[in-house]
Parts: C-alpha cells; sequence; structure tokens
C-alpha cells in the first residue's frame, strides 16, 4: 500500500483520474489492486476573518493526536497560486495520504464544494463533510481591516470577500453545507460546536 493514492505500488504509473471501487484501487495500466483507508474529510470552510484561524489550534488540543487539523493557506504559494484546481487537488492527495496512517483530517480554508466534489481525488474519501464559518458584513470588514499589511486586504478584496460570504449564505443547504455565525460567539463556544460537529461524524 503507497501513502500517494494516485501512485501504483506495483509498476509506478500515476493515476490522472484514480479507478476506485469501495476501498479498493486498482491500477489502470497493470492492474494490481490494493486496499486504502477511506475517511471523512471535515472542510472548516467560510470568509476569511470568520474565525478558522482561531479555531484550528483549539480544536488542535481538544482533539489531540486522534485526528489532524490543517491550515490550507500554507500551501496558497508558488505555481500552486496561479493554478486553484490544482492547489485543491494537492491537499485532498495530502489529506488522503494522512489518512493512511488512520486520522481523519480537518482543513481549515476557504472552500466551496464545487471546487472539491469534481475532484478525481474527491474517490479517496467516504465523504467530506462541510462547515462553514460565516459572520456579519460588519464583523468582517472590522477584522479583516485589522489585519497587517502583508495579507494584502484592501477594500476591493473585502468586498469580494463579503460577496462571497452572502453566496454561502444562501447557497448552503442546496450545497451541502452547514453554517456557524461566528459574529457573537466567543472562541471557546465556538470551538465546541465545531467539536461536537465533528466528533459526531467521526468513523
Amino acid at each position: 500500500m503507497g501513502l500517494d493514492l494516485r501512485i501504483c505500488p506495483a509498476c509506478g504509473d500515476r493515476a490522472e483520474r484514480p479507478v476506485v471501487s469501495g476501498t479498493t484501487l486498482e491500477c489502470a495500466r497493470c492492474g494490481h489492486t490494493w486496499p486504502f483507508r477511506k475517511l471523512p474529510l471535515f472542510a472548516l470552510t467560510g470568509p476569511s476573518g470568520a474565525g478558522k484561524s482561531t479555531l484550528g489550534p483549539l480544536l488542535a488540543s481538544r482533539f489531540g493526536g486522534d485526528v489532524v487539523v490543517l491550515e490550507q493557506d500554507v500551501l496558497w504559494t508558488g505555481a500552486l497560486r496561479d493554478d486553484v484546481p490544482a492547489f485543491r487537488a494537492v491537499w485532498l492527495r495530502m489529506a488522503a495520504m494522512l489518512h493512511q496512517n488512520g486520522r481523519p483530517v480537518v482543513l481549515c480554508g476557504t472552500v466551496a464544494p464545487p471546487e472539491f466534489e469534481p475532484l478525481p481525488e474527491r474517490a479517496f474519501f467516504s465523504d467530506v463533510h462541510y462547515l462553514a464559518l460565516v459572520g456579519s458584513p460588519e464583523s468582517l470588514r472590522r477584522r479583516l481591516r485589522a489585519r497587517p499589511a502583508w495579507r494584502e486586504w484592501d477594500e476591493p478584496r473585502i468586498e469580494e470577500m463579503l460577496e462571497f460570504t452572502a453566496w454561502l449564505r444562501t447557497s448552503a443547504d442546496e450545497l451541502g453545507v452547514e453554517l456557524l455565525d461566528t459574529t457573537e460567539v466567543s472562541a471557546e463556544s465556538a470551538a465546541d460546536h465545531v467539536e461536537k460537529w465533528i466528533r459526531a461524524r467521526l468513523p
């Protein structure tokens, strides 16, 4: 069993579109089959400024070694910044590799189901659960304007994020995304909510 599920451990071929049946992978080139761990992925999403980076460390400390909590922006660099589908695919491959160690992944970052669900790497997961942190326009503006200059949150970019938030609120039911409004919620209370949401869906 290999860690990178797109690479056949028998012949070394790399699949552009993995052939998956249940929890078994098959190499389209040599026909070799091998089992893999198929776990749920947890996407803690929502607009910038809603609290994902604040909750990430709190969740990591609460789950200890049972769940791996990751910050999506760590790979938002180099060529991946110019190819968003590749950025999403790399994260799904990374999460699937971590799953082979038996620990589910919570991925903190701004993503929506239409960006994950069509990707070939989606087949590596039993489910992808989406919980979006949102906030009022006023609270998001305030938080984003307070960020350091190197994060480049100018007014047009802030308005784009508010538009994304409005779309997320109106489309959540259709997309299968649950919402948590953090406008008036403490970090600890929000962490309580997210922890319960994750634990209820662990295998």
